[in-house]
């Protein structure tokens, strides 16, 4: 009880002090203070602008390459399904003796290798994503072999020989008695590579619900600044007229209104980019930055000379 008691009076003592000092201050130190203040939110909007515009662009990227690795999966899914289609038809239409799997059968599987492989490069669920490709190259290497065991077995087993290596290519995922789930890496290759469909999606679902993302984040974020400067304008301007008979520069309103439109306008960008996933997010331009930059430094000056004149009548009095 002591120390919140300790923890009580601190949190009354400081509060209060500041009050204190802050009404007992001369009206031209506290416009200095509104000043400063004034920089320094021109200068934390720049700081957040350049943040959100460089994180929300590597989580674009990041996001770009597992929605290409999804896609990628599906073109894997849909060579599985002409491999099945090349080897049944081999096998019922063809000499396998002579002719073996097939060259479109050949060509099929080589696309599955080519698209996992590919997929495997935009991977965003970790471990367990680097397992079930493996799973899934595996499970291709099987039905290969299988196939090629199918030609082998031709002659004594006839259309009946190709039976377990399309069960190995379109064997469904075994159930869970109880949940009646599908149990992951328990099927043939099509259906490995719908388990591994749905873990990247569900890798890219959590990278689009980022943060730097996320507008509810990110707005008032970008807007914190100004909504802090436009307070200490309103300051600004009670100042001004009960202790200087002067009305706020029209330096200091353009200041403001320039750092407000720079982050609306970031901010803008920003939603447009992070929902279309842009390959060249406009908020992480160069060139949008130069400007941003360039128009927030213009505003930092505007706001520092909007007091100077002020400061300039009581420069030989006390503060």
């Amino acid at each position: 009880m002591t120390a919140l008691a300790a923890v009580w009076r601190v949190g009354r003592v400081i509060p209060l002090g500041w009050y204190r000092s802050l009404r007992g201050a001369h009206p031209v130190r506290v416009l200095r203070w509104l000043r400063n203040g004034v920089v320094a939110a021109v200068a934390a909007t720049a700081l957040l602008n350049l943040l959100v515009a460089i994180e929300a662009r590597r989580e674009i990227t990041a996001a770009r390459r597992t929605s290409q690795a999804i896609s990628d999966i599906g073109k894997a899914s849909t060579a599985a399904g002409n491999a099945q289609a090349a080897l049944a038809d081999a096998f019922q239409n063809e000499d396998v003796t002579l002719i073996g799997t097939g060259t479109a059968f050949a060509n099929d599987t080589a696309q599955v290798n080519t698209d996992v492989t590919s997929a495997a490069e935009g991977n965003a669920a970790g471990a367990e994503g680097r397992t079930q490709i493996q799973f899934v190259q595996g499970q291709l290497t099987t039905c290969i072999q299988l196939a090629e065991t199918a030609v082998h077995d031709y002659d004594s087993l006839g259309l009946a020989a190709d039976s377990a290596a399309l069960q190995a290519l379109t064997a469904s995922d075994a159930r869970d008695n109880i949940t009646h789930a599908d149990i992951t890496d328990t099927g043939g290759l099509i259906a490995a590579r719908r388990d591994l469909r749905h873990l990247q999606q569900t890798a890219l679902n959590a990278q689009r619900g980022s943060r730097w993302l996320d507008p509810t984040y990110f707005w008032p974020l970008l807007l914190g600044p100004v909504i802090g400067m436009l307070l200490l304008v309103v300051a600004t301007a009670y100042l001004l007229a009960r202790y200087f008979r002067r009305f706020v520069s029209r330096l200091l309103v353009s200041a403001l209104l320039i750092t407000a439109a720079v982050s609306v306008t970031v901010a803008s960008f920003s939603m447009r980019d992070d929902h279309q996933l842009s390959a060249d997010p406009w908020a992480g331009l160069p060139a949008t930055t130069a400007i941003a930059l360039v128009l927030l430094a213009a505003a930092a000056a505007l706001g520092y000379l909007a007091y100077r004149p002020r400061l300039i009548e009581y420069r030989f009095q006390p503060s």
